[in-house]
């Protein structure tokens, strides 16, 4: 009886974990709509380190830090969410157009040749982005 008293604790304290660490990512997702970027980078932070494999808070990641305009760390977290699921459209896209900005035109080029290989919902970006790489690469 006494070992099942223990096992119902920890199975509570168990689900009130999960709980938190599911909530961190939609606090960072609704502190994000709201512009609060240090908050919600926080809670981002929060969720990976409950979750190491959380794709779409490395995805997050890399807007608010587009925000910033601090390109290292987004191309960083971008790279992280491909690492994680190769074929993240938005992650691939988002990449390709960073690569564009600094002027790496091949990189750029090859990331949107991955990026029409998996297209469902960026297929039309697709087409866009190969135009723009092939007018500013022309310059």
């Amino acid at each position: 009886m006494k070992k099942f008293f223990y096992f119902i604790i920890f199975i509570f304290f168990l689900s009130n974990t999960l709980l938190a660490m599911s909530d961190y990512f939609q606090e960072g997702v609704n502190l994000f709509n709201k512009k609060k970027f240090d908050d919600a980078k926080l809670k981002f932070e929060q969720d990976i380190l409950f979750n190491p494999k959380s794709e779409l808070s490395y995805l997050y990641l890399s807007k608010i830090f587009n925000e910033k305009d601090k390109k290292n760390l987004e191309e960083q977290n971008l790279e992280t969410v491909i690492l994680l699921n190769p074929e993240n459209e938005e992650a691939i896209y988002n990449l390709a157009k960073l690569k564009l900005s600094t002027s790496d035109y091949k990189s750029s080029l090859e990331l949107n040749e991955k990026l029409k290989k998996i297209c469902k919902k960026y297929c039309s970006q697709s087409i866009k982005l190969k135009i723009e790489i092939e007018t500013l690469s022309k310059k």
